[in-house]
Parts: structure tokens; sequence; C-alpha cells
């Protein structure tokens, strides 16, 4: 069964890129009947946030890509030190002795001669006594995984296409530091076994990760999942923006967007796929394909959220939003000020028209004049602005913007707004007559 994975650090919140990524194995997992797992990855103990734990998974039941299950590193130490033991033993770790200052001072060194800044094995040439002798000295060791040198590590990429990297030309990672720590590297090859993932798919920043953490599947005898590896997000101009790492659901929320806008628009985002906007999850499912990623870097643009967010607005049912439209709007409410609205937040505005207080303009004295008219003709029935309207144009002859933006700008105050024959029944007759009179002067 296909079990895909979404591996968050609880070390902030979440931004549009995580977002993306969670979305994406998310549908790769329904697609497939399969399992969505939510892996927290808090083996950082002083980065680490409980509170980001809490708002990883309150972000993700907002949007409605809730896991299926969650797994936390943090209880999963032991796993990660047998599995380092046994690597250990085989040879494949080993331990390392060299500063931070010392690893920058070897990459200038190799820099300057022209070569790749890889780490050149220098603890591997220690003798015992020589191990010995800096541990006596306090000098704790960092350790690293021995790469296997013989073959090239190759896996063919569900959006990449065939990928090979020669293990030369990759520095041992560091799988744990100097004081027990872990890094990302052991632990997240561990659980990927451990938890049954199949598939993989993360952003093209993991690309080398992944040729290292092929061969710590293959030394701990285990089949690697499936890699696909996403084009990274960019702002709309063109090039990584620091502003999508802070955008997340706290700002998309202050915004009035609608989970089912972003879930639309990062659905296809990078993809061959036009952007629409698509509220029906299942038809989203339906042409979800990792053959139509993309390698180009994928383009964010506020605008074309707010565009399918609109859209979506729109299109919604007056069930869906009925618990969250101010009070005393009912199904009728809804629909007439629905298409003048972005968001559910702006609402509250035009329903105001209905239920006032209005500041209506100065009016001139002719439709000054025109609006007593208006408001001794005004008779209420099935349709009173198809009425009025109809009556004022055979009594006076206007027509066009003199027939209607007079009476527009009375009733509400407004020279543009919703549907007028919607809107005046919500008015009620009373009020109507009075604004008018009240415009009359």
């Amino acid at each position: 069964m296909t079990t895909t994975r979404f591996a968050p650090s609880p070390t902030g919140r979440l931004h549009v890129g995580n977002i993306r990524t969670a979305l994406h194995n998310w549908m790769l997992a329904r697609k497939a009947g399969g399992t969505f797992l939510l892996r927290i990855d808090d083996t950082d103990a002083q980065r680490s946030r409980e509170e980001y734990v809490d708002a990883i998974r309150a972000d993700l039941e907002w949007l409605g890509i809730a896991p299926d299950r969650e797994e936390r590193q943090s209880h999963r130490l032991e796993a990660y030190e047998a599995a380092f033991d046994k690597l250990r033993e085989a040879g494949r770790i080993y331990p390392a002795y060299e500063t931070q200052q010392e690893l920058e001072l070897k990459r200038k060194i190799q820099l300057g001669r022209g070569l790749p800044p890889i780490y050149d094995r220098g603890a591997l040439e220690l003798t015992e006594e020589q191990r010995a002798a800096k541990e006596a000295e306090g000098i704790q060791p960092h350790w690293r995984f021995k790469l296997d040198h013989g073959e090239q590590i190759q896996w063919d990429d569900g959006v990449r296409g065939s990928q090979k990297f020669d293990p030369a030309t990759l520095s041992d990672p560091v799988i744990r530091r100097a004081d027990g720590s872990w890094l990302y590297m052991l632990p997240s090859t561990v659980d990927d076994v451990d938890m049954g993932v199949t598939q993989v798919l993360r952003g093209e920043d993991h690309v080398s990760n992944t040729a290292v953490q092929i061969q710590m599947f293959t030394a701990m005898g285990a089949k690697p999942p499936a890699f696909a590896h996403e084009a990274l997000l960019v702002g709309k101009e063109g090039k990584l923006s620091k502003r999508l790492g802070s955008l997340g659901c706290d700002a998309f929320r202050e915004r009035g967007i609608e989970p089912e806008a972003i879930i639309a628009l990062l659905a296809r985002l990078g993809t061959s796929q036009p952007v629409e906007p698509i509220a029906n999850r299942e038809k989203l499912l339906e042409t979800f394909d990792l053959s139509t990623f993309g390698r180009a870097p994928a383009k964010f643009d506020d605008a074309e959220l707010d565009r399918v967010n609109t859209a979506i607005v729109h299109a919604m049912p007056y069930a869906a939003v009925k618990d969250r439209l101010p009070e005393g709007i009912d199904e009728s409410g809804w629909h007439a000020v629905q298409p003048n609205v972005a968001t559910i937040g702006e609402v509250g505005e035009w329903w105001r028209l209905v239920t006032g207080p209005i500041e209506q303009p100065e009016f001139s004295d002719e439709d000054r004049t025109y609006l007593a008219q208006a408001a001794q003709s005004l008779e209420w029935g099935d349709d009173p602005w198809a009425a009025l309207t109809g009556a004022l144009k055979e009594a006076t002859g206007r027509k066009g913007k003199a027939l209607f933006l007079p009476l527009r700008q009375a009733l509400t105050g407004m020279n543009h707004g919703p549907d007028m024959g919607e809107l005046l029944p919500l008015i009620g007759e009373s009020e109507a007559r009075s604004r008018l009179e009240r415009a009359a002067g």
C-alpha cells in the first residue's frame, strides 16, 4: 500500500512551501488509496517547541489535509541508537574530530585548488591511539556515514527522471553531533524503513540527500522508497523570496483566504495543468499526476491566489457559509451580496447597505425632485425594483444612468454594489421609502 509522509520540524510555523509539500504527499496517498503520515521531526530538543507541534496539527486540519496517523522522532531514539550501532559495527559509521573552524579551512583550501569542497576523510587516517589522545583532551567526536565509492548511486526520480551521482563527489554526511544529538539523515532513513514509507515526495533541494540516503537504505538491508523531487517555490519576481518563508496559514486567514483556494492553487502550481478555482478535491485528485510536474521553479503569486479565492467564494453555496455570516443574513441576502465580495469577511460591509445606517451624497435639486417622486411611486410586490424603475422611466423619461444611479445612491449611499433587484426587497418597503424621502429632503 502506498504510504507517504510529511515530516516538518516543529521549530516554527508552516509556510507556503511546507504546505505545498504536505498537500502533494496527501494527494499522492489519497489518489492511491494509501496512507498519509505526519512525522514530527523533533530530535532537535533545543529548537523544537510543543506550541509549533500544535500549530502544525491545527493548520493541517484547517486545510483539510489531516494525516491518517502521526509519529514523533523524539519517541524513537532507541531505534536510531540500534541502527547506529549496527552500521558502526559494519564499518559504515566512523568518528571525526575536526572543529568547524578546521573544516572551514579545509573547504577554503580545496576551493582555492579548484577542487570540490567535500570532506577529505581525514578522520579515517587517525590511528586508535590518536583517537584516544583526542578524547583524552576532552574532544568528543561527531559521527559520519561512510559512503561506498564503489559504484554510482542512481534512481528513477518521479519528477526529474533518471538521476546519477558519483559518491566520490559527495561528503560523508555527519549524522550525529558530538553531544549525541541526531541530524536529519539517519533518523529519517530509519523511520522510512520502519514506517513502511513507499514514496518520498519533497523539494529538489533534497536531491543530494536522497543520493546519500539511498546508500543508507542499502547499508541497512532495506529497499529504498520511490523518490520524487519537485521544483521549489519562488516569488513572482522570479527569484527565491524570503517572504514565502513567512507566508503561512495565519497570514492567509487574516486575508480571508479560503482553504479551498490555497488547495486549488498549490495542487497545480508547478505543473503543466492550469490553476483553476476548483473546490472539489476529488476533481483535483483525478488530475494529480507527477508526470505533469515541471522542472522550472514554481512561481507563487498573491494576485493569482486572490483571483482563485474570489472565484471560489463566488461559487460557495449558502449552506457552506451560513455559520460565518453576520446575523440576519439568510440565503437571499447571501445571494445578493455574494457577487460583490472577494472574501467572506467583506460580507458585513455590503450587508450594512441593508441594515444601515448609510451616508447619502448631496443631490442636485433636479435629482431631489426625482427622488421625491420615487418615494411616492414605490409600490411593493414581487419585484419592487422593476416596478419602481419602470414607473419612473415612463413618468420622467429618464433612462440609463440618470434613471438608476440616483436611486442606488439614495437607497445604498453607493455608486455601485449588489443587484438592486435583489437588494431592495431585503431593505424592505418602509426603510426604502424612508431613505428616498430623506434623500429628497
